[in-house]
């Protein structure tokens, strides 16, 4: 997700991405934002430790920071509160890129055709009908993102079922919504971002995640300054005995984000007979409930991530790092942003955030558990 603000005399590009982990094609897509736009400056907008599909970060979000800062100017934190949905990740992410005034939005995309995206946006947004069509689709036991894509195709005979122009449209969908200043823009993907198959260099970040799983060597997909960090990747896998504890003593889990009286049955009488996390989803999941849509429920259970967590307003901005040129970024918007930006640790905002870190200290490849969670309250934002 790439984006430029024109702010003073600087022209400001911002990535929201997740890096899980940073390869090639990263690198590929932020040497095109620099061609089309030479003497810009690079924002990124980072998700942490938690992913948007319910994978947990290979490496820690700060390790993530420095090494995007080999690239970009300045990184900030998508907050947790937004790994849900896309609906709700596209809200965060394009509300914070409309707090740093951005104005032009530019996202990876298989079709590539940014005027069909803004089409089907404005279909979602304009057509009374599409809202019955989704509620028909779901009732009929189809999962959120293939309703979108019938319901769509039945009112413009368009087939969109790729996963980033479904995102794509989100995005657009977002900006529309709230008459954000964003002219979005697409890059043609050169990956398949479901694909597990390696097919050159540049290969999709969940194709380099099954090779780390299969204990292969990655060292020629990914930068050499993210190879050391790389050595205890961490999954979701690993804590999958801790959430059937968090399962268990929590008979009743629709306290938790996204799960209502149904789905805590299903996960509740699944769970026993299950023996890892692939048994359990596989267990749970259904037509309407897809796989990622599952494992993102069972990271609201495993991190205590419940419904008054969530209230999906973006209450401040996380700086993780910048360089000279980001900090002149921060100077020329500091004035007119509205929400604090965090400098330092606040518990006010970020309590939730360090007990994340705490559940995820209990991996045993986590060596130095003490420094792993001192990190979350004492770690400065980096400066290149």
């Amino acid at each position: 997700m790439l984006c430029y603000i024109i702010c003073g005399d600087f022209m400001n590009i911002g990535i929201i991405c997740e890096y899980n982990p940073f390869h090639f094609g990263h690198i590929y897509h932020i040497n095109k934002i620099k061609e089309m736009y030479p003497d810009s400056n690079i924002i990124l907008v980072l998700s942490g430790n938690i992913c948007q599909r319910g994978d947990l970060s290979l490496i820690n979000k700060f390790n993530k920071a420095e090494i995007a800062l080999n690239y970009v100017d300045l990184v900030v934190e998508l907050p947790f509160k937004f790994i849900q949905s896309a609906d709700i990740f596209a809200k965060g992410s394009i509300e914070i890129l409309n707090k740093l005034k951005c104005n032009k939005l530019v996202f990876g995309s298989e079709s590539n055709d940014i005027e069909l995206l803004t089409i089907l946006a404005e279909t979602q947004i304009n057509n009374k009908e599409y809202d019955n069509l989704i509620k028909e689709y779901t009732s009929s036991g189809f999962n959120y993102p293939t309703a979108i894509s019938k319901a769509l195709c039945k009112l413009t005979g368009k087939t969109i079922d790729t996963p980033n122009d479904i995102l794509g449209i989100t995005y657009i969908k977002e900006i529309i919504k709230n008459n954000y200043n964003i002219d979005p823009i697409c890059i043609r993907r050169t990956t398949d971002y479901n694909s597990k198959k390696i097919e050159g260099k540049i290969t999709s970040a969940n194709s380099i995640r099954e090779l780390i799983k299969e204990k292969k060597d990655i060292k020629e997909y990914i930068p050499k300054e993210e190879y050391k960090y790389l050595n205890s990747p961490i999954f979701l896998e690993d804590y999958f005995d801790y959430l059937k504890y968090q399962i268990i003593i929590n008979n009743d889990l629709t306290i938790y984000q996204d799960i209502d009286e149904d789905l805590s049955n299903r996960i509740n009488k699944c769970i026993i007979n299950s023996n890892n996390l692939d048994e359990l989803i596989n267990s749970i999941k259904t037509k309407r409930y897809t796989y990622n849509k599952i494992k993102r429920i069972l990271t609201h259970i495993l991190f205590n991530i419940r419904k008054e967590d969530c209230n999906n307003k973006l209450e401040y901005i996380r700086l993780l790092g910048f360089n000279k040129k980001g900090k002149n970024i921060l100077n020329n918007i500091k004035k007119e942003i509205d929400i604090p930006i965090l400098t330092k640790y606040d518990n006010k905002y970020l309590n939730k955030d360090l007990e994340i870190t705490k559940i995820l200290s209990l991996n045993p490849k986590i060596i130095n558990k003490t420094e792993y969670i001192k990190r979350e309250y004492k770690q400065k934002p980096i400066i290149r």
